[in-house]
């Protein structure tokens, strides 16, 4: 019988194993290696889109925030100006106030029938005194006092009859509430 040796070839069969083993693991490795080199790159390259991204954002967020601040100086201009215009306005009210309540007195008086003695203002109050013909002359009065736009309620203080120069004559104080002139009465009184 012939004797052959097979354990060098076995050995020399298991070193090509291990060999083929150890390529296998070295190239799984450096196949893993590069898998992540790769994903690495693509998730950086990414990362970095995402960052040129907000920062575009950010420059676009920060032109709105000018863009916010120039609205709100707008804004503001706007309501000093709109509060300067309605005191304009209540000054214009104001002046040509005094101006329309006389003329409106001085309209609603009966001609030839009643007189004013003495007329004051005080507030929102307006007190008048004077003499009329008789009681009818003084309720015609105060009715065309009400009919006017600047005074609201006429108040009849006190009345007396006296006899002057042979002629009976009433005697009358009266007390009016004036009303809230608004700038665009006082608009339409100037315009009149």
């Amino acid at each position: 019988m012939i004797r052959i040796n097979l354990l060098p070839f076995r050995a020399a069969r298991k070193r090509e194993n291990v060999r083929i083993q150890i390529s296998v693991y070295v190239l799984s490795v450096v196949l893993l290696i590069l898998c992540l080199g790769a994903s690495f790159i693509s998730l950086n390259s990414k990362l970095s889109e995402v960052k040129n991204k907000n920062a575009e954002l950010q420059k676009e967020l920060a032109s709105y925030s000018d863009m916010l601040k120039q609205m709100d100086e707008l804004k503001k201009k706007r309501d000093d100006l709109k509060s300067k215009l309605d005191v304009i306005q209540g000054l214009e009210a104001k002046r040509s106030g005094p101006v329309q309540l006389f003329d409106e007195i001085a309209m609603a008086v009966p001609k030839g029938k009643l007189s004013l003695k003495s007329l004051g203002e005080t507030g929102d109050k307006v007190t008048m005194a004077g003499i009329a013909k008789d009681y009818d002359t003084v309720a015609l009065f105060m009715t065309n006092l009400e009919n006017t736009n600047t005074i609201g309620t006429v108040t009849l203080g006190a009345t007396n009859i006296t006899e002057v120069e042979a002629q009976k004559i009433s005697n009358f104080n009266l007390t009016c509430l004036k009303q809230p002139v608004d700038a665009a009465t006082a608009q339409k009184a100037n315009v009149k």
